[in-house]
């Protein structure tokens, strides 16, 4: 005999050259095997320890002697093991042997090394599974173990000799694997000459286990017979064995068939005919059985050939697995099914709506084996290219965001989840920036103050008006978030300059919410210098409800001034804890009202579709509607608060441009250009945008004077455009002077634009004419151009007028006009007679 280890060492120590420890022996096991637990043992030579301390099972057999017959049938097989590959049968990992001296006697014992498993018996008594469930649990093994005896027999012309339920162990996902290879051998029917024993270790087998022609051992009644025949008998003494919940005691039991399924009966008798020849071939048994169509084995084939579907199939099959799963045994469905759909996932096999019935199954786990079978894949796939797998992580991350470690979030989530800000998709873009309600607490303030707000700002300016909306509303939510110097620098510029000047009412509404929700974070002189006179201005704003909530944000933070003031000079405790119940309050419903808006948002699964979104609720009765551009542009704008009348009108907001922070192009007026990329977007809008009481009053003060007309000599308007530099009734004052003293009478100059004129004077009878040679086409006021103080012109005739409006621009510096007469006159002009 072959000894490839002698002695032993210590019972601490182990045995030598096995790298494996050995735990817990199970109760059962096949033949005189012993099954233990096991585990793998730390290796220090080895760079990669991922395989330390891994659970593997260890098989021992321990001889009587060397010539104990037994252990040539256990090394038997453990090569038969060795070499034969299957996905039903067990896998082997090592084997040695070993003399263990006991009373001074050296007795050799075998191990053998394989993957971890669990004998049949005791998994079937572990998951007591009952009626249907049972069934197809069963139904799902014998499938497997089945299609293992048909490679062996049909595939490898081999014969087990020996299937039962103790040559049956089960894998941690419920995989049924077939082993105990210690009878195994090879089918000689074709060999006429052969006159031995088929089975060399056929006294292993068990008497009760035998067909006749093998307990008779009628070899060549075996060897004339098919392959199969042996084990379609074992195959049967399985099936009773399994749904009688006991072993098989003697061969006549088998006779007593009230315990089998009707469905699986006539399978059941074909494979324990007594005619060896006639009996069932267990591939067809596998191809035919009414037995194994069921949910169960369907759905696990199908996720096994996942690969070999087309991608409608898939689709149509993911779609029904979250209600499919709801009917099928929860452990395999944990055990089984939630490992095949996490890999599909991760290694791309999985479409996108497998991602459902993937966080539906993993919500029937705890938190700590969701942490360890779910949430990896789910934080892989956040790196996906495919947009509807991010789609559907952010439309379900309120489900797992909470089992997300600060550190994952951080390093590995967020960096993936940031590029849905700038995604062309606007419901991308909208759900992005709803995820952040979830992960914003677990970020680090370096990437808030560093990434984040940047994202924010930019999104302030979205074309979207409803993802406007959000944004300010996130920000409402995550203030308590930020340290105090960025609260300072962000907070009343994102609110004010930002969101109480939106064109989009609801924007401007969730501007004065967020104020109120955050009003603990200002002191007294932010509020009367920066706060309230943007507040002021909306309570004459043409939208009700934003008008309503300016009244009621001016009334808190007045009275919250009030309470401030009344500390400093009195010291009450009870001015603090009335402030702080203001605050409090106001906080609340601002939370309330973002989570609402929230959760009821339309899960979208297709990219292409326009984004819709539930209507987002800014009370508790109003309802904005912010689902498409149609609802907003069906919105008017309000109208002009005052009117504003000036020989300058301001230019149209700039858009932010993509490569900079957002928050730069309006430090200057509302329509500068940053550049500054490291800043955040929000730190020099504070000085910029605060009204100067010093300029208020200076403008107070200045003597108004109306402008002298000055009348060309044809009596004609003049348009010029306000990029260049122009030539006004105030012919002494440049265009950047004038745009100066604009600002200096009105500090919200530059984002009201003045109201057009409706007052007409009428024309000279030179300009009224309607035709003559030097009557050109009628020229149209560009947005960018605007009309002389000196001559007042009615809207219609300075958009439309025809000839008037041709001959104005001809008369251009000539002195003074002679007269008005009545009648049509002819004008007589030098560059007629050219």
């Amino acid at each position: 005999m072959l000894k490839f280890l002698k002695g032993v060492v210590g019972s601490g120590g182990g045995i030598k050259d096995l790298p494996y420890n050995i735990g817990e022996p199970y109760s059962t096991a096949w033949g005189s095997w012993t099954h233990y637990r096991g585990t793998s043992k730390s290796r220090p030579h080895v760079k990669d320890q991922q395989d330390d301390n891994a659970p593997v099972s260890i098989f021992s057999l321990v001889g009587t002697s060397p010539q104990d017959g037994r252990l040539a049938a256990a090394r038997n097989g453990a090569k038969r093991l060795r070499t034969v590959r299957h996905p039903n049968i067990l896998s082997y990992l090592h084997s040695t042997e070993a003399e263990a001296m006991e009373g001074g006697v050296a007795k050799p014992t075998i191990y053998v090394v394989t993957e971890p498993v669990m004998p049949l018996a005791e998994k079937i008594k572990e998951l007591n599974l009952k009626g249907t469930q049972r069934d197809e649990f069963y139904a799902w093994g014998l499938h497997q173990i089945t299609k293992a005896v048909s490679f062996l027999n049909n595939d490898c012309k081999l014969v087990h000799g020996n299937v039962c339920v103790d040559a049956v162990v089960v894998t941690p996902t419920l995989d049924w694997k077939l082993h105990a290879f210690d009878v195994l051998s090879e089918f000689d029917g074709g060999n006429p000459a052969a006159s031995g024993p088929m089975l060399q270790y056929e006294f292993l087998v068990s008497p009760q286990y035998k067909s006749q022609e093998l307990a008779k051992t009628d070899w060549s009644t075996i060897r004339k017979s098919s392959p199969w025949a042996t084990d379609s008998w074992g195959l049967g003494c399985l099936i009773y064995e399994l749904f009688l919940g006991s072993k098989l005691t003697k061969t006549e039991d088998l006779r007593n068939t009230a315990s089998i399924p009707k469905t699986l009966l006539p399978d059941y008798q074909r494979l324990l005919g007594s005619i060896p020849s006639r009996r069932m071939n267990p591939s067809k048994l596998v191809e035919n059985s009414e037995f194994f169509q069921n949910k169960l084995v369907e759905t696990i084939q199908f996720m096994e050939v996942l690969n070999l579907k087309d991608s409608v199939e898939k689709d149509s099959f993911f779609r029904k697995l979250s209600t499919l799963v709801e009917q099928l045994p929860r452990e395999i469905v944990l055990k089984k099914l939630l490992p095949l759909l996490a890999s599909a996932l991760e290694f791309g096999s999985a479409a996108a709506p497998a991602l459902n019935p993937l966080l539906k199954m993993g919500s029937w786990l705890g938190q700590d084996d969701f942490n360890n079978k779910v949430l990896p894949t789910v934080i892989r796939l956040f790196a996906s290219s495919d947009r509807a797998i991010r789609v559907g992580l952010l439309q379900h991350i309120e489900s797992f965001g909470n089992g997300l470690s600060t550190q994952v979030v951080d390093e590995q989530v967020f960096p993936h989840v940031a590029t849905g800000f700038s995604d062309s998709s606007a419901f991308l873009r909208e759900l992005t920036l709803k995820s952040m309600l979830t992960l914003a607490p677990k970020l680090s303030q370096r990437t808030i103050t560093g990434s984040l707000l940047k994202y924010l700002s930019k999104l302030q300016v979205d074309e979207e008006p409803a993802i406007r909306t959000n944004t300010t509303i996130l920000l409402g939510n995550i203030a308590g978030h930020l340290n105090d110097a960025t609260r300072k620098r962000v907070l009343i510029n994102a609110f004010t300059v930002r969101a109480l000047r939106d064109g989009f009412a609801p924007a401007r509404g969730a501007g004065i919410m967020a104020l109120t929700a955050t009003m603990e974070f200002y002191d007294a002189t932010e509020i009367a210098t920066r706060i309230l006179p943007h507040l002021v201005i909306l309570t004459v704003d043409g939208d009700s409800d934003v008008r309503t909530k300016a009244f009621q944000a001016t009334e808190s933070f007045l009275q919250s001034i009030k309470l401030q003031v009344d500390k400093m000079h009195t010291g009450g405790d009870s001015m603090t804890n009335l402030a702080s119940a203001a605050g409090l309050s106001a906080n609340s419903g601002l939370l309330g009202w973002a989570v609402s808006s929230l959760t009821t948002t339309k899960a979208k699964t297709e990219i292409g579709t326009p984004a819709t979104t539930q209507p987002l609720e800014t009370t508790s009765t109003a309802k904005i509607s912010s689902n498409s551009a149609t609802s907003v542009s069906e919105r008017p704008p309000p109208p002009p608060v005052s009117v504003y009348t000036s020989s300058y009108q301001p230019e149209a907001p700039a858009v932010a441009s993509p490569t900079s922070d957002g928050w730069g192009d309006i430090r200057e007026n509302g329509n500068g250009n940053g550049d500054d990329d490291d800043a955040d977007g929000w730190g020099d809008m504070g000085l910029l945008e605060e009204p100067s009481l010093a300029r208020i009053q200076a403008a107070q003060q200045r003597p108004v004077a109306a402008p002298k007309p000055q009348m060309s000599t044809t009596n004609t308007y003049t348009v010029k455009s306000s990029v260049d530099t122009t030539r006004t009734s105030v012919s002494s004052k440049s265009y950047a002077e004038t745009r100066k003293a604009d600002d200096d009478d009105d500090p919200w100059a530059a984002i009201a634009a003045p109201a057009p004129s409706s007052t007409a004077r009428p024309l000279s009878s030179a300009s009224s004419a309607s035709g003559g040679r030097g009557s050109s086409a009628p020229r149209v006021r560009p947005a960018g151009q605007h009309v002389s103080l000196g001559q007042h012109v009615s809207l219609e005739k300075a958009l439309g007028g025809g000839s008037e409006a041709s001959s104005a621009g001809r008369g251009r510096g000539r002195g003074r006009s002679a007269p008005m007469k009545l009648g049509a006159q002819r004008v007589t002009r030098p560059s007629e007679n050219l």
